[in-house]
């Protein structure tokens, strides 16, 4: 019976605590390091792509949106002149180590990174190579050590990042398992499609745990509209130090965004 009231209590009070203004202390991105890199610019085809680049941008305003400061978080792209503003550095695994590292310390709160490419069972491509999850892990643990971080990797077969990326106060979001395929990467696709319900799910999630769930739903949701097979089953994975943190950092009210574009297979 005690329980029955507690649930019942709970539910009346949801959307009260919901509806509640943020605490003045409360815990804030505004000192969070975050780097949101584009790896690759050619469609599935071999032909060119903008959709990589779309995201990365996309992604980047936001984070501004979430309430990231605009002078710790950096972007990174295989073709950098092509795109002025915001302009960003050239996709370069060392680079992006080093700005991390370099971001974390003025930063300390938290480190965030985004990738959003192609991949195969090896890793995700950056630029000309494959990075490999284990060398992922090592520049992150060396950057970050000791802090809460959010890892999201947008690419094929990207579940295989989860488990070398694992530490009890961080969060992993990839766009697939590690045997499957994502789709959406095609010439005339604005976004992959991961990158497109990341996007699209934002301006509705509570925090970074809720946005992940929402993620995924909204991938298997148009898979299976599409009839897009295999289902590429984005992983979410969360420490147990990290989860009860998550909710804290709740995003600031956003204006909802657009329904996500059906996708295209990689």
């Amino acid at each position: 019976m005690r329980r029955f009231a507690r649930l019942v209590l709970g539910l009346l009070l949801a959307p009260l605590l919901a509806a509640a203004p943020a605490r003045a202390d409360a815990p804030s991105f505004a000192n969070w390091a975050a780097v949101v890199v584009a790896g690759d610019w050619h469609a599935h085809s071999g032909g060119p792509t903008e959709a990589f680049d779309n995201a990365r941008r996309d992604v980047g305003a936001t984070l501004l949106d979430f309430g990231f400061s605009r002078e710790a978080v950096r972007q990174y792209s295989v073709r950098p002149r092509r795109y002025p503003a915001p302009r960003p550095r050239k996709t370069d695994l060392g680079a992006i180590h080093a700005d991390l590292r370099d971001l974390a310390t003025k930063n300390p709160g938290g480190c965030l990174v985004y990738l959003t490419s192609h991949g195969a069972p090896e890793g995700a491509l950056l630029g000309e190579e494959i990075l490999p999850p284990s060398l992922l892990a090592a520049a992150v643990d060396d950057a970050c050590p000791a802090r809460p971080s959010i890892i999201v990797v947008s690419a094929c077969f990207s579940g295989v990042f989860v488990k070398p990326l694992q530490r009890e106060d961080r969060m992993i979001l990839t766009a697939a398992r590690p045997d499957r395929a994502s789709f959406g990467c095609s010439e005339d696709d604005k976004y992959p499609y991961f990158d497109d319900c990341f996007l699209s799910s934002a301006s509705t999630a509570h925090d970074f745990a809720a946005l992940g769930r929402a993620v995924q739903a909204c991938v298997a949701r148009r898979e299976r509209d599409t009839g897009a097979e295999p289902a590429s089953e984005p992983q979410l994975w969360i420490g147990a130090a990290l989860r009860p943190l998550l909710p804290l950092y709740a995003f600031p009210p956003r204006a909802p965004a657009r329904p996500a574009a059906p996708p295209k297979r990689r």
